[in-house]
């Protein structure tokens, strides 16, 4: 692993150039979970609070975007967004315009994370290109797939482990 971890690489990859920000958070709430102790749990919550944000604003919960935007901005760590090559005042002044949009109920706008580190920026870009993305690019507002993909999600194993957990619990209590 280099400077930047590749889930989060993978994450800006996203959330700047597919604008699937329901993959975003899969991504990055998946590596949170395998690194708890790396002392930036916090940030790595703000972060995906703010993917969160925007899939529930681009589909018009206001509320919903509006509660992860709130939660996002109290959770971030200007350090270590700092240490992830994030201009923490352009960030921070962006969450407060969506925010302040989605309470009044103007359109939906993406988040451009503003990268100071020239590195993460070409590696983002190399990833890219190697994908056949374009770094910045807009919303797809016509994408169903993208819009609404936790209703399309496969959710098969999720729900077989809940299964097998939930006959686990009612086993142990019966014995």
């Amino acid at each position: 692993m280099g400077k930047y971890p590749d889930a989060y690489i993978a994450y800006l990859v996203e959330f700047h150039a597919t604008r699937d920000y329901f993959e975003c958070h899969e991504l990055l709430e998946e590596y949170w979970k395998e690194h708890p102790n790396d002392g930036m749990g916090d940030t790595w919550v703000g972060l995906i609070q703010i993917a969160v944000g925007q899939y529930h604003e681009r589909r018009g919960n206001r509320r919903g975007a509006a509660k992860m935007y709130e939660s996002a901005e109290r959770k971030l760590s200007d350090e270590q967004l700092m240490q992830l090559g994030v201009d923490t005042r352009s960030l921070r002044a962006q969450l407060q315009v969506r925010r302040e949009a989605v309470e009044s109920g103007t359109s939906f706008e993406d988040i451009e994370f503003k990268l100071w580190d020239e590195e993460l920026i070409q590696l983002c870009r190399q990833a890219c290109d190697i994908r056949g993305l374009i770094w910045g690019t807009a919303s797809p507002m016509k994408d169903e797939e993208i819009i609404h993909r936790h209703l399309r999600r496969d959710r098969t194993e999720v729900l077989a482990a809940r299964e097998e957990a939930l006959w686990k619990k009612r086993a142990d209590r019966q014995s």
